[in-house]
C-alpha cells in the first residue's frame, strides 16, 4: 500500500496528536523493511491491536510487532533510556523476539531524571497557564539539547563526560526547583550511577540511523518515518505556547533521522474523522456536556500515556488544510469513522470567522485561534455500522459523502479510513475506488 515507486514515507499527525497514527503505521508496516521513529520521547502513545491483543507503545516504533522489520530511534528522539528498556522488556515478556531489530541513534539526546523533576515543577507554578505537559522531562531536555548542555547516546561509551555533563545539570536543575519552592532535590551520584546500570543495553545499540536508511532505501527497502503528536502541537507551527518542544511535522522527519528532505517520497497525514486534543490551549470545534461525553465515550478518548480523557470536537477543515500546507501533504488516513456510526447528524467546520469577519488562512497566534468562530455545515449520519466495510463502496452513502466532503475541505485526497482497530478494518483506496470518484 505504499504509492508507486514510493521508498521512504512520513506518516504524521494533521491535527493535535492522538489521530491514530500507531495503527496506520502498523497496518503500512507490513510492506516496510525499516519504521523510524523521529522526535518526541515517551510523551507519545501508539495503540496497536492484533487480534485480541493491544500493545501501547511510547518509544519504540510501531512497526516492531512485525518479525522482519527493523524499529530505529533517530536523533531527533529524546529517549528515557529506563522507560525504554521498561518498554523493551515488557515486550520482550510478551513473546516478540527484538534481538537486531532495534536501534538508537548515537545522537538522540537522554532525558535525565531532573528533566523530569524540572517538568513537573515548573508545570505546577503556571496555574491557569499550564500548557498541560505529560511531565515526562521532554521539554528540559530538548531545552538541554538546544543550550548544548546534554547527554546524547554516544556519549554514554565516557562515562568522565557523562560525570560533568550531570554535575553541572543536577546543580542547575536543583536551583530552579528551589526557586520554585520544590520539596524535591535530584542527587548526581544518583543520577550518575543509574547512567552506568543502563549504558551497556544502550550502547549495544547505538547505530547511525541515517546511514542505515538511506542505505535500505538504495536497496529497494522501504522506509516509514514515525511521528509523534500531531502538526498542530509543533515548535513552529503549532498552537505556541501549548505545543510540543520538537518538529512534528514532516520537515522534522528528514532532520530528525538524518537524510535529506528529498529522499522523502510522499507525507501521509493521519486525522481523525472529528477532532480531539489533550492538554491546555485553543481548541475551535470543541464540543461541552452529553454530546462531549458522547463521543469521549463512543471514541476511548483518554491518553495512551497519561489516562487523561481528550477534549473532543468536530471535524476541523480549517486545521487540516493548514496542516496539509505546512506538512505538503500527498494524502490523508481517515481513522475512526466508525465512532460516528450512531449520529443522526455530524457537523464538520469549513471556515473560521474572527470579529464577525470571514477569516482567511490559519491564525498564528493562540489568542486569536482562541476567539476564533467556527463554521459550519451539517450532514446526515448514516445511523449503520461501517465496522465490516472493507471497500469504499461498502461504506453507506452518507458516510462516503462526509468523506468526500473531508477531501474538498482538506484540499488533500483520502487513501485510508480506518472502520475499527484491527488491521483488517482499514480501506485502502485506489484509483478505481478512491473517495473523489
Amino acid at each position: 500500500m505504499f504509492g508507486d515507486g514510493a521508498r521512504c514515507v512520513a506518516v504524521v499527525g494533521a491535527q493535535w496528536g492522538d489521530e491514530g497514527k500507531g495503527k496506520i503505521i502498523d497496518v503500512l508496516a507490513e510492506q516496510a523493511t525499516i519504521v523510524a521513529r523521529y522526535q518526541g520521547g515517551a510523551n507519545a502513545g501508539h495503540t496497536v491491536h492484533v487480534g485480541e491483543e493491544e500493545f501501547i507503545l511510547h518509544l519504540i516504533p510501531s512497526g516492531v510487532l512485525y518479525p522482519d522489520v527493523r524499529c530505529l530511534l533517530g536523533n531527533g528522539v529524546v529517549l528515557d533510556p529506563w522507560t525504554f528498556l521498561e518498554e523493551r522488556d515488557a515486550l520482550i515478556e510478551r513473546g516478540l523476539d527484538l534481538e537486531g531489530r532495534v536501534g538508537i541513534s548515537s545522537r538522540a539526546h537522554l532525558v535525565l531524571p531532573y528533566h523530569k523533576q524540572l517538568d513537573a515543577a515548573q508545570e505546577s507554578t503556571r496555574g491557569g497557564k499550564a500548557i498541560g505537559t505529560t511531565g515526562r522531562g521532554i521539554g528540559p531536555a530538548y531545552r538541554d539539547k538546544a543550550a548544548r548542555i546534554g547527554l546524547r547516546v554516544g556519549d554514554l561509551a565516557d562515562l568522565t563526560r557523562c560525570v560533568d555533563v550531570v554535575r553541572q545539570g543536577t546543580a542547575a536543575a536543583n536551583s530552579i526547583l528551589a526557586s520554585l519552592e520544590a520539596d524535591v532535590r535530584v542527587r548526581p551520584e544518583e543520577v550518575l550511577e543509574s547512567l552506568r546500570e543502563v549504558a551497556p543495553e544502550i550502547l549495544r545499540l547505538k547505530t547511525d540511523v541515517g546511514a542505515e536508511i538511506r542505505s535500505d532505501i538504495s536497496g529497494a527497502g522501504r522506509v516509514l518515518l514515525e511521528g509523534a503528536q500531531g502538526a498542530l502541537l509543533d515548535i513552529d507551527h503549532g498552537t505556541y505556547p501549548y505545543v510540543t518542544s520538537s518538529s512534528t511535522t514532516a520537515g522534522g522527519a528528514a532532520s530528525g533521522v538524518g537524510i535529506g528532505p528529498t529522499m522523502i517520497d510522499e507525507v501521509l497525514g493521519v486525522v481523525k474523522a472529528y477532532t480531539t486534543r489533550v492538554g491546555n490551549g485553543p481548541l475551535p470545534t470543541e464540543l461541552q456536556g452529553d454530546e462531549a461525553d458522547r463521543l469521549r465515550d463512543l471514541g476511548g478518548e483518554f491518553g495512551a500515556t497519561t489516562g487523561r480523557p481528550r477534549r473532543p470536537g468536530w471535524f476541523d477543515g480549517t486545521v487540516v488544510r493548514y496542516a496539509a500546507g505546512v506538512n505538503g501533504l500527498t494524502a490523508l488516513a481517515v481513522t475512526k469513522l466508525d465512532v460516528l456510526d450512531s449520529f443522526d447528524r455530524i457537523r464538520l467546520a469549513f471556515d473560521y470567522e474572527l470579529a464577525g469577519r470571514h477569516f482567511d488562512g490559519f491564525p498564528d497566534a493562540a489568542r486569536d485561534l482562541a476567539r476564533v468562530t467556527p463554521i459550519y455545515e451539517t450532514l446526515p449520519g448514516w445511523l449503520t455500522s461501517t465496522a465490516e466495510a472493507r471497500r469504499f463502496p461498502d461504506l453507506p452513502d452518507h458516510a462516503r459523502r462526509y468523506l468526500r466532503r473531508i477531501e474538498e475541505v482538506a484540499q488533500t485526497p483520502i487513501r485510508y479510513v480506518s472502520v475499527g482497530s484491527a488491521r483488517d478494518q482499514t480501506i485502502f483506496l485506489d484509483a478505481r475506488n478512491a473517495a473523489t470518484v
